[in-house]
């Protein structure tokens, strides 16, 4: 008994993320990104997206945590690895919610195209945002300065006119992010009306909302209809920077939105960064896999290394870290390597 209450103290202390796993999650992106790097370019998306799998999966188990996926690569039948409802870590507290995405633009890798990332989100147990059913969700996302501004309901004009007065710049100075999509049309319009200018990209929410919330950035504000998986990781990056996340589910189809409906889903509701994401605690952890705004790619400088750029936040000490790092590529084989 005496022994139980000496250890109480660290036991509790440790049923909360440890500024330690900050790094141990830098680790975890890096050996996706480097597991997957030797596939760019090489028009195979779906090998390259399995040895992202592979390389954060062998890092994954080895950090200390009791960690439940909520955002993953799918259900367990579709994804046997890193599937939603997944348990992952080595066991030990603390007890969090874990969002992943190997390979966030796996078409991007597949055809060295810019701003494919490997990223991992980290919150206190129960804080993460379960999207159900539903795979898209309307998106506006944007830096602390201009966080109080946005709105779903507003229109999108309305919006940028607002931003340009709190910037104190001319309307024709705002850029906006949006994923160049069909369902896009009519907003791109309603944008370059205003006055404002477009950035389209192919792929990559995850990377765009950084991006729009970035300290001298190009771009003002991230807009449009993506992916409900990479608004919750989204959700976290935004949250450590200060900035804001605004979502609301998108159902597809009729049967989609039947499905959310009875599910418990208020498909009205329009969700913040808290509710997205709602720890006090959130760590964010992202590494290159090919050049972009926000990081560099993996690069091989020599035959025997690697080298990767990394982007670690925690919502708690407000700390943003970029870390170099070097590795060995006969490291990097262990990886890839089935055992």
């Amino acid at each position: 008994m005496a022994s139980a209450e000496k250890n109480a103290p660290a036991l509790a202390q440790r049923s909360k993320p440890d500024r330690n796993l900050a790094l141990e999650l830098v680790r975890v992106t890096e050996a996706a990104a480097l597991a997957c790097a030797p596939l760019v370019g090489r028009g195979d998306k779906e090998a390259a997206d399995q040895a992202a799998v592979d390389g954060m999966r062998h890092m994954l188990h080895s950090v200390q945590m009791d960690g439940l996926v909520v955002i993953g690569e799918g259900e367990k039948d579709e994804a046997p690895m890193l599937y939603n409802g997944e348990h992952i870590g080595d066991g030990s507290p603390p007890a969090v919610d874990i969002a992943v995405d190997p390979l966030e633009g796996t078409a991007l890798a597949a055809n060295g195209m810019p701003s494919a990332l490997s990223v991992i989100a980290l919150s206190e147990r129960g804080t993460m945002f379960n999207p159900g059913p539903c795979v898209y969700m309307e998106k506006m996302a944007g830096a602390p300065e201009i966080a109080d501004l946005l709105d779903l309901d507003r229109p999108l004009e309305q919006t940028i006119g607002l931003i340009a007065k709190r910037k104190r710049s001319d309307v024709s100075d705002v850029m906006v992010v949006v994923l160049d999509r069909p369902r896009h049309e009519e907003g791109i319009r309603a944008i370059r009306e205003a006055g404002a200018r477009v950035r389209l990209i192919a792929h990559g929410d995850v990377s765009a909302a950084l991006l729009a919330v970035t300290e001298r950035s190009p771009v003002d504000l991230l807009w449009g209809i993506g992916g409900t998986p990479e608004g919750v990781i989204s959700a976290a990056a935004v949250k450590c920077l200060g900035g804001q996340l605004l979502g609301r589910l998108w159902p597809r189809n009729e049967q989609e939105r039947a499905a959310a409906v009875e599910a418990g889903y208020d498909l009205e509701r329009v969700l913040d960064r808290n509710d997205l994401v709602a720890g006090e605690d959130v760590f964010f952890s992202a590494t290159g896999v090919t050049d972009g705004d926000v990081l560099q790619g993996v690069r091989f400088p020599t035959a025997g290394g690697a080298s990767t750029e990394s982007l670690i936040m925690r919502t708690r000490s407000g700390t943003v870290r970029r870390i170099n790092a070097q590795h060995d590529r006969a490291k990097l084989r262990e990886l890839r390597s089935p055992g």
